[in-house]
Protein backbone atom coordinates (compact mmCIF):
# COMPACT_ATOMS: atom_id res chain seq x y z
CA UNK A 1 0.00 0.00 0.00
CA UNK A 2 1.43 3.48 -0.72
CA UNK A 3 1.92 6.33 2.10
CA UNK A 4 -0.02 9.57 1.64
CA UNK A 5 1.25 11.65 3.70
CA UNK A 6 -0.61 14.84 5.12
CA UNK A 7 1.05 17.45 3.04
CA UNK A 8 -0.01 15.71 0.05
CA UNK A 9 -3.72 16.72 0.83
CA UNK A 10 -3.49 20.24 1.91
CA UNK A 11 -5.94 22.28 -0.59
CA UNK A 12 -6.93 19.41 -2.82
CA UNK A 13 -10.42 19.57 -3.77
CA UNK A 14 -13.31 17.59 -2.75
CA UNK A 15 -15.76 16.01 -4.78
CA UNK A 16 -18.45 13.64 -4.96
CA UNK A 17 -18.30 10.06 -6.81
CA UNK A 18 -20.95 11.98 -9.19
CA UNK A 19 -18.49 15.05 -9.95
CA UNK A 20 -20.09 17.86 -7.84
CA UNK A 21 -17.05 20.26 -6.43
CA UNK A 22 -17.63 19.81 -2.20
CA UNK A 23 -14.78 22.58 -1.67
CA UNK A 24 -11.01 22.64 -0.61
CA UNK A 25 -9.75 20.93 2.28
CA UNK A 26 -8.75 22.76 4.45
CA UNK A 27 -7.62 20.56 7.62
CA UNK A 28 -8.09 16.85 8.65
CA UNK A 29 -9.77 16.06 12.31
CA UNK A 30 -8.65 13.02 14.39
CA UNK A 31 -9.33 11.62 17.26
CA UNK A 32 -5.99 12.14 19.97
CA UNK A 33 -6.35 8.79 22.24
CA UNK A 34 -7.49 6.15 18.96
CA UNK A 35 -5.17 8.09 16.14
CA UNK A 36 -8.20 7.23 13.77
CA UNK A 37 -9.12 9.84 11.15
CA UNK A 38 -12.86 11.88 12.10
CA UNK A 39 -13.48 14.33 9.30
CA UNK A 40 -11.91 16.49 7.11
CA UNK A 41 -12.33 20.07 7.29
CA UNK A 42 -13.55 21.50 3.93
CA UNK A 43 -13.93 25.03 2.43
CA UNK A 44 -16.73 25.33 0.51
CA UNK A 45 -17.39 25.58 -3.04
CA UNK A 46 -19.18 29.36 -3.27
CA UNK A 47 -21.85 27.66 -5.82
CA UNK A 48 -22.30 24.29 -4.02
CA UNK A 49 -25.44 24.34 -1.05
CA UNK A 50 -24.04 22.76 1.92
CA UNK A 51 -27.19 22.88 4.16
CA UNK A 52 -27.42 19.00 4.78
CA UNK A 53 -23.82 18.66 6.11
CA UNK A 54 -22.64 19.11 9.25
CA UNK A 55 -20.75 22.85 9.93
CA UNK A 56 -17.90 24.11 12.21
CA UNK A 57 -17.71 27.73 11.38
CA UNK A 58 -17.79 28.75 7.82
CA UNK A 59 -15.93 25.20 6.86
CA UNK A 60 -18.08 21.63 6.50
CA UNK A 61 -17.35 18.26 7.60
CA UNK A 62 -17.15 15.59 5.72
CA UNK A 63 -16.73 12.13 7.71
CA UNK A 64 -13.80 10.31 6.98
CA UNK A 65 -15.26 6.77 6.00
CA UNK A 66 -17.05 8.64 3.32
CA UNK A 67 -13.58 9.22 1.47
CA UNK A 68 -13.33 6.82 -1.71
CA UNK A 69 -10.59 7.89 -2.74
CA UNK A 70 -7.22 10.01 -2.96
CA UNK A 71 -5.66 10.79 -5.55
CA UNK A 72 -5.96 14.11 -7.67
CA UNK A 73 -8.65 14.81 -5.83
CA UNK A 74 -10.56 13.45 -2.51
CA UNK A 75 -13.56 11.80 -3.65
CA UNK A 76 -16.35 11.55 -1.26
CA UNK A 77 -19.64 9.27 -1.39
CA UNK A 78 -21.67 12.12 -1.05
CA UNK A 79 -24.49 9.84 0.85
CA UNK A 80 -22.85 8.88 3.20
CA UNK A 81 -21.17 12.47 3.82
CA UNK A 82 -24.41 14.25 4.58
CA UNK A 83 -25.51 14.32 7.91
Amino acid sequence: MARIYARSLAGKEIVTMGGTVLGELENIILDPETGRLLDLLVKPDSEFDFARYRKEGKLILVPFFSVCALKDYIVVDEKRAER
